[in-house]
């Protein structure tokens, strides 16, 4: 039992194995071709006609899901660490709509298996674990959260001193009728979105503005340098893609025997 439970674990959980690519590549096509169903299905003239056949291939795609579902949870040694962890979540979200559908019947319920539809798109996010460098770049994401976090609150300060300062330059013709108001310009302007809904008209407005669209610039590139010099850091150390059985951690040294999180074995076939 527990060396088929290896096997799975292997190929389900893993990609620098065969099998594990053949899965990975096939279970990408089917979470696609779900996407592209839910597409179809919200599009009336399409549905109106081929609603049967959409129905039969998303049925098909949701038992193909569920048996997936099934197996991650009976090739792990602690079926507990899959079912309550994020993707775990999302594929049991991702599913159990269909089966719903079976219990939701009548029209004043239609609005809300509707909705209970939509959640089947976040298949999409089952993407993720699929796409090596993702990993890495969440990581990254983690690591830099706090030079992030403080480099925002910055921003969001230099948004409400900026603010502050136009709504004392401008009058209210020019649309800076409040300092909330004030404050949203500058963060559309420092963000270079620009919907041009409210504009400075008095040449010292404009003079802080076009400052504000300077450093909107530069305050772009700081994020991504920091995320950047994080995933530098992390593609320092040889990593694959092995997956714990016991706690479901994964990106592990290229010649780990014990998972570095909870101490176990990586290759416990017996």
């Amino acid at each position: 039992m527990k060396r088929l439970q290896h096997r799975l674990h292997t190929i389900i959980y893993e990609a620098d194995t065969s099998a594990g690519k053949l899965f990975d590549v096939l279970l990408l096509i089917t979470i696609l071709l779900s996407v592209f169903f839910v597409s179809l299905e919200s599009i009336e003239s399409i549905n109106n006609v081929y609603s049967e056949y959409l129905n039969i291939a998303e049925w098909v795609v949701t038992i193909l899901f569920s048996i997936e579902y099934l197996l991650r949870i009976i090739c792990v040694r602690r079926p507990l660490s899959y079912i309550f962890s994020f993707y775990g979540i999302i594929d049991f979200v991702s599913i159990v709509p269909k089966y719903l559908s079976l219990i939701i019947i009548g029209t004043n319920s239609l609005v809300a298996l509707k909705a209970l539809r939509l959640l089947r798109v976040f298949r999409i996010l089952k993407l993720a674990p699929y796409i090596g460098e993702s990993n890495a770049l969440l990581k990254a994401l983690k690591a830099s959260g706090r030079k992030i976090f403080v480099f925002l609150f910055s921003v969001v300060i230099l948004c409400v001193i900026f603010g502050t300062l136009m709504y004392l330059i401008e009058s209210e013709k020019s649309g800076f009728t409040s300092i909330p108001i004030s404050i949203y310009w500058c963060i559309v302007t420092l963000t270079t979105v620009g919907y041009g809904d409210i504009a400075p008209l008095s040449p010292f407005g404009q003079f802080l503005a076009s400052i504000i669209m300077v450093l909107g610039y530069g305050i772009i590139a700081v994020p991504t340098g920091i995320v950047t010099a994080e995933m530098t850091k992390k593609t320092n150390v040889d990593l694959n893609t092995q997956s714990c059985p016991y706690c479901m951690n994964s990106d592990h040294k290229e010649d780990a025997i014990y998972c570095h999180e909870c101490g176990k074995i990586l290759n416990d076939e017996k």
